[in-house]
């Protein structure tokens, strides 16, 4: 065999070796793969999901939540303010009554009303949309206030009814205190 000859067969050789590697390499491939189509299902069965299946969860919302307190720091509610809506929750431990004024008489009648009457005004006259119109709900349970929900809260409004309401609680409080 001439040196030209004994190279060739050392590839073929060498080309037959890479392709049983080769097949091999594929079947524990194959091996591989249905290996992961058995743990998916098995993890689909269990309530898991792929990860590519996972849709990413929505990003978090961020309310600014104010607490309101006493002078001396009796928590009487929180406010959470985001994209306009203004929520007031009262504290589980304190029982606003609907009836205790101040709460009628100046923070629906003389806050909240004339907000709104401005509002309805300036939407008559094409200053803002009928959708931006100052709107409110007082939720309540057996005459005992569980939250207010104020929309369309401009951020101006939202300094001066933080306050007002504040003031509010802290009236209704005192009052309820001293009984």
């Amino acid at each position: 065999m001439s040196e030209e000859e004994e190279v060739i067969k050392k590839l073929a050789e060498f080309k037959a070796k890479l392709e049983d590697r080769i097949k091999k390499a594929e079947e524990e491939l194959e091996n591989l793969k249905a290996i992961r189509e058995a743990l998916d299902t098995i993890l689909i069965e269990k309530g898991f999901k792929r990860a590519k299946l996972v849709a990413p969860p929505p990003p978090e919302k961020k309310e600014n939540v104010i607490p309101v307190k006493t002078v001396e720091g009796k928590h009487l509610a929180d406010i959470y303010f985001e994209d306009g809506n203004l929520r007031v929750v009262p504290s589980e431990d304190v029982s606003f009554y609907l009836t205790t004024p101040p709460f009628r008489s100046f923070l629906i009648e003389r806050v909240l009303e004339k907000m709104r009457l401005k509002d309805q005004e300036a939407s008559m006259r094409g200053d803002i949309p009928p959708e931006k119109v100052l709107n409110y709900d007082i939720r309540s349970e057996n005459g005992v206030l569980k939250e207010i929900v104020i929309q369309n809260v401009t951020q101006e409004r939202f300094h001066e009814l933080k306050s007002t309401i504040r003031w509010t609680l802290e009236k209704m409080y005192e009052k309820l205190s001293l009984k």
